[in-house]
């Protein structure tokens, strides 16, 4: 087995963990706008006109990509969304760090500075997240899920 191959294989496991890191990311901002619009705040990046339709769509986004690649639909579209998630993110992280900012970074839950604390970790973590998004948007080759089924259909 080919290096492309085997890379081609590992984006299942990836697409799934990713899928399954957005999917479980979103739920508490679907059921909870009101504190992820003030977590959105904090980072006194978004203008406040705009806190509130971030903070209701961003989630069912976050949701739709991380169904996208667990089905295995759409996959390269899926990947794309969630690398520029995690581009804006990783952003987002480094001028509320470069502020000096103590807060929560809002991603699984609204929880406060002091349970889910911004650090230079949490940077590493998203980077990797990041690479794994890309890593999937280059080397899947749909050998698994809805996009696989649907390339096999008779002409």
């Amino acid at each position: 087995m080919n290096a492309t191959r085997i890379a081609a294989w590992l984006t299942v496991p990836a697409r799934w963990y990713l899928g399954l890191l957005f999917v479980a990311a979103c739920l508490h901002k679907i059921a909870d706008p009101h504190s992820f619009a003030i977590d959105i705040a904090t980072y006194d990046i978004l203008p406040l006109s705009l806190v509130n339709l971030a903070a209701i769509t961003l989630p069912w986004i976050e949701l739709a990509a991380g169904a996208m690649l667990l089905v295995g639909w759409r996959v390269r579209t899926s990947s794309v969304l969630i690398a520029g998630m995690m581009a804006v993110f990783l952003a987002a992280l480094m001028v509320a760090l470069a502020r000096g900012l103590d807060m929560s970074c809002g991603c699984f839950a609204s929880q406060g500075a002091d349970e889910d604390p911004i650090s230079r970790l949490t940077i590493l973590r998203d980077l990797w997240w990041l690479g794994l998004a890309l890593f999937v948007l280059v080397f899947d080759r749909g050998l698994v899920g809805i996009d696989h089924l649907l390339d096999r259909r008779p002409e």
